[in-house]
């Protein structure tokens, strides 16, 4: 009702955030309300405003996969964007969150690169392994792309490293399983992720690395 009105305008931004209409419907997985602005001429699936994120960054951010589907189906669109604060991509949120449908639908565009680094320089491998998610982690790793061994530029950290400082024992096997991981790798305070887990009192973590090893 509100968009037949004369005088409206469907793309302005709010005055606190520079979130749009179609940002906010965007994160909060409003599908209906998406697809009805994305058929607007006047509404860009592109503003980021003051909130730094493209819509497509707050859905990808959220999972939500509909609202995903939607905005890349514009020929133009930049599924790969990061946004101007952190130079997060929406690949890199979505494997951060553990996002398992949203991170396959953006590693089938060739126009995606599995290997963005934000300002940490973190990539989406880095953030799956830190939080945890295997499937995520795994959906990565089977790409001929993606180097399990890329440190991050702020503490020098691997994927194996985040994964073991964080007691994630299901993530430290499944990266261990590949040949071209080391164990002794260290990052800028030269802790090992051996170091990195006893510090952290994640003693499986310590034997699996160590079995390892053997």
């Amino acid at each position: 009702m509100l968009l037949e009105r004369e005088g409206i305008n469907p793309d302005q931004e709010d005055t606190r955030y520079g979130r749009t209409p179609l940002s906010l419907a965007a994160e909060y997985g409003h599908e209906g309300v998406v697809k009805m602005l994305l058929e607007r001429d006047d509404v860009n699936p592109y503003t980021a405003g003051n909130s730094v994120r493209t819509p497509l960054s707050w859905a990808a951010w959220r999972g939500h996969e509909g609202v995903v589907r939607m905005l890349l189906e514009p020929e133009d669109v930049n599924p790969d964007q990061p946004d101007t604060q952190y130079g997060r991509t929406p690949l890199s949120l979505a494997a951060e969150c553990g996002h398992e449908g949203v991170v396959r639908m953006l590693l089938k565009r060739e126009d995606v690169n599995p290997n963005t680094v934000g300002t940490s320089g973190r990539t989406p491998l880095s953030w799956a392994a830190w939080r945890g998610h295997e499937g995520v982690a795994e959906m990565l790793l089977e790409r001929e792309d993606v180097s399990p061994e890329q440190a991050d530029t702020k503490y020098g950290r691997t994927p194996l490293s985040w994964a073991a400082w964080r007691g994630h024992e299901g993530m430290v096997k499944m990266l261990l399983g590949r040949k071209d991981v080391r164990t002794a790798t260290r990052d800028n305070k030269s802790q090992t992720p051996v170091s990195l887990a006893l510090a952290r009192g994640h003693h499986g973590v310590v034997r699996i690395i160590l079995e390892r090893d053997k």
